[in-house]
């Protein structure tokens, strides 16, 4: 969430903080969630271990901490192709905030949708206890979410440059990877005792 609400507001450096800035940033969010949630639970039960997560988290904050810095010459290429002498097409007005949005944010998001899965699927040794581990982890996954929203629109806007906020999300997305190699370990090592 902490990418959703920054993002729109990244966004409107380049696009002006217009409604389809918004729509763009929250639809191209939505979009990379449903795909990394669907993909994350085929990984989940395909690689059953913490280490393949850990193998996309660090890259994807990498990426989210570099973006402040290649995002200006991304951004011009995209509004600098139209004519200036001319008026931009109303289609590319609302196009061109989804296309930024997607080349900045859809990568670190479908990454991160991938953790409930996962997590669901490396916490349910005992299929009896599915539906209570899927809830406890899209409950804290909520929590997490409305926690992000508050803090990064009363809290860390107001102390935190934009580029800031997003290299620390960059730098907590590879703690988080970090993390997963060690789960990886304590999930093995718990796999053994049983």
């Amino acid at each position: 969430m902490v990418l959703e609400i920054i993002g729109a507001r990244f966004l409107a450096r380049f696009f002006g903080s217009s409604f389809y800035v918004w729509i763009s940033q929250i639809g191209v969010i939505l979009i990379a969630l449903s795909i990394g949630y669907y993909v994350g639970g085929w990984f989940a039960d395909y690689f059953k271990r913490a280490f393949f997560l850990a193998l996309l988290l660090i890259p994807a904050g990498i990426y989210t901490f570099i973006v402040p810095y290649f995002a200006p010459t991304v951004m011009d290429a995209i509004v600098l192709r139209h004519p200036e002498d001319m008026d931009i097409p109303m289609i590319w007005q609302k196009i061109d905030p989804a296309i930024g949005s997607a080349v900045f944010f859809l990568l670190p998001c479908f990454v991160l949708a991938m953790i409930s899965p996962y997590m669901i699927r490396l916490a349910s040794i005992h299929l009896s206890h599915v539906g209570r581990i899927s809830g406890l982890v899209y409950a804290f996954s909520t929590v997490g979410s409305i926690a992000g929203v508050f803090i990064s629109g009363y809290i860390l806007i107001d102390h935190m440059g934009i580029s800031s906020i997003i290299h620390s999300t960059g730098v907590l997305t590879i703690i988080l990877g970090l993390f997963c190699f060690l789960a990886d370990s304590l999930f093995k090592a718990h796999a053994m005792e049983n």
